[in-house]
């Protein structure tokens, strides 16, 4: 048996978009992939590709995470609901460090196609926080 595993970071970015942007189920309809960059190009640091926001229409939307690009992964930073975004991320089996910055962030990190769904429950898992704390 040959087993398929995409582990370009491009093409796992591209993935995660799709699914943030395409499914309207669990609440992903009030997202968007903002500020992307189509001809971004990996670097062993990650360089941004896109950011998911809520509704990008709204001008006073800020990111909920931002999509960069390395080699072989992406790495996933969320800005908001940090905490919730390591409890998923943990619970779904990615791998998941916390960022010592001002404001925290949580960086999750994709390496193959095939988590990205598990990626996409962690984006659910905070997008339903937020609603809750409204």
């Amino acid at each position: 048996m040959v087993e398929d595993r995409t582990t370009d970071g491009t093409r796992i970015a591209q993935l995660l978009s799709s699914e943030v942007s395409g499914r309207e189920d669990s609440g992903l309809d009030a997202l968007d992939v903002a500020n992307a960059d189509p001809d971004v190009e990996p670097s062993e640091d990650g360089e941004l590709a896109y950011e998911v926001v809520r509704d990008e229409r709204d001008a006073d939307s800020d990111a909920l995470a931002e999509v960069y690009v390395q080699p072989e992964r992406i790495r996933v930073e969320f800005r908001e609901g940090v905490d919730a975004a390591a409890e998923a991320a943990e619970a779904v089996g990615l791998r998941v460090r916390p960022k010592a910055v001002r404001p925290p962030r949580t960086l999750v990190f994709v390496e193959d196609g095939g988590e990205v769904k598990r990626a996409t429950d962690v984006v659910v898992a905070v997008l339903e926080e937020k609603d809750l704390e409204k």
